[in-house]
Parts: C-alpha cells; structure tokens; sequence
C-alpha cells in the first residue's frame, strides 16, 4: 500500500484553504517552490491529478479524497494533543459549516448563539445555495453543512431539519400595476411579463414558480434583477423593483406592515433542508448539530 506523507498531505490541504500556491507557502512559512514541489510529488505518488491550477485552485475527485483524508487526520491530531496536554486550553476548535443564505439571514446564526461557550469555537461559514452546499462536504471544505439534499455525502451522516417555505409576494404598488386589482391577466401570465428578483443566476426558485402556474411551461420574465443577499433580495421586492419567493419568516413582518402582499395567498414552495456532517467523533460537532436542529424545528415546517 502506498504510503501518503503527512507533509504533502497537510500542504494540499494549505493550498485548498488558502487558495493559492503563494497563499499556502505563507501560512506553511515555506516558499512557493516549496508548496509546489510537495503538491507534485504527492500527484506522482497518488498517480492522479489533485488541483485544478485555478485562482483559486480547487480540488479534484480525487483531490477531494485527499483533502478530507487531511481534514479528519488534522481533527484527530488536534485531539490527541489536547488529550496529552501538549496544547493550550487557550487555542479554540475551528468548525466549517457550509449554510444556504436565507437560513444564515434568520435562523441559523441565533442557533449558533446557543452552543455553550466552554466549547471554545470558532466557526467560518461558508454561504452557498442550499443545493450545493453538499458540493463543499464533498471538496472537503466543511466539516458540516445545511443542504437540500437528502442522500448522504460518503463519509457524512445526514437528519432532517425542516422545510423552509416560500410565498410569491411584491410592494402594494407593483401588484397593483402589474397584476390590477381585479386581475387583468391569469396570474401565470402576468408573473411571465413582470420584472422579477433573483438572488443569482443559479436562483430556480421563481421559474420554478411560473412553470408550476403553467404546468410546465416557460418562466419568468426575463427583466430580472439579481440581488445576492438575502436581505437585500427581500429589501428589493419590497421597494417595488419585482416579485419575488420570499422566505415566509421574513415575510411574515412586511405582510403585516403591509409593505409586501401575497401574490397568491393560497400557493407556497417548501423547500426541505437537512443538516450533513462528517462521521467524526468530535463531541463538539455533535453538540453544534443537536442545537442546530432544535433550533430548526422552531422555525422551519416540521410537520
């Protein structure tokens, strides 16, 4: 069995993390030439190609395998040190979790609040759409995510959390000159012509909409605008520049101050959510997915 040198191996993991072969010999304190040299040897050694040389490098299949191989070998050491008293009770535990943007904009943040200090950790959150956040489990680059997909990652267990829901709904304004009051238009005509907000190009979440109104149909205007926050995305259909699916937590406060109406009161998308992780014995990872998920259950549909 070939053997991988935990050099090469820590150094792949550098260059995936910090982006570039520059950026990974500044963390490693070695030179570029350096980084570069162990990353090729570990290629020969593997036989497989491990990064794709972008800006920033990604990891390939195979790279992935690597990358998650020098993740868990990192967790394992950082424990075996604490356990033998050989580091700090200073030094925090870092956990990666990969969550959509709408759940970091409402509920996922406060759920973090509640995961007991003592713990000492640090998180980077990596923001991504729901539907590929399991692509960043995959690469390596999290320890955990908030996903849409319901089939593990290899090495990941998976739970539910919940589905989150979405209403069509716009500023009192625009229904009224886009849609009339009464209807001037079947409502699946007039959401094709309407200026619509998206979060980005990858947002299916409205057509999607539109082709369930024309039972397979088309989709939304192309007058769309792309806004990649989601406040900012509730914020513009709220100030008129288009309809839009709006999580119905953030909703649900404009509804009332009247500052956004339902499109069509009795139709909503639910969009499930499940929270994956690596199968590690990592008591802390264990305790982040317990709050997580209770906290989930208070805000997102259950039933």
């Amino acid at each position: 069995m070939t053997e991988l040198p935990l050099d090469q191996v820590r150094t792949l993991l550098a260059v995936v993390d910090e982006g570039t072969f520059d950026a990974a010999a500044a963390a490693l304190h070695v030179t570029p030439s350096a980084v570069s040299q162990r990353v090729k040897a570990l290629e020969q050694r593997t036989g497989r190609v491990l990064l794709i040389r972008t800006k920033p490098v990604r990891p390939t299949e195979s790279g992935e395998v690597v990358v998650r191989f020098a993740r868990q070998l990192a967790r394992l050491e950082r424990d075996a040190h604490t356990e033998l008293g050989m580091t700090g009770s200073e030094e925090p535990t870092r956990l990666s979790i990969a969550v959509n943007s709408d759940s970091l904009a409402t509920w996922f943040l406060p759920a973090l609040t509640r995961v007991p200090e003592e713990l000492r950790l640090c998180y980077e959150l990596r923001r991504e759409d729901q539907d590929h956040t399991a692509a960043l489990l995959r690469e390596g680059l999290v320890m955990a995510a908030v996903t849409s997909s319901p089939d593990p990652v290899a090495g990941c267990s998976v739970r539910s959390l919940g589905r989150m829901s979405y209403v069509p709904a716009a500023s009192p304004g625009f229904a009224a000159r886009w849609l009339g009051e009464p209807p001037d238009v079947p409502l699946r005509d007039a959401l094709a012509d309407a200026p619509v907000v998206c979060f980005d190009r990858r947002d299916d979440i409205q057509d999607g909409f539109v082709r369930r109104l024309r039972r397979g149909r088309g989709g939304a205007s192309s007058m769309r605008h792309f806004v990649p926050t989601s406040e900012g995305f509730v914020d513009a259909v709220a100030a008129g520049m288009g309809w839009g699916m709006v999580p119905v937590v953030q909703a649900a406060p404009l509804l009332d101050a009247r500052r956004l109406v339902k499109l069509a009161p009795d139709r909503k998308i639910d969009i499930p959510l499940f929270w994956q992780q690596w199968k590690l014995d990592f008591p802390a990872l264990a305790t982040v997915a317990e709050i997580v998920a209770a906290a989930a259950a208070e805000v997102l549909d259950t039933a």
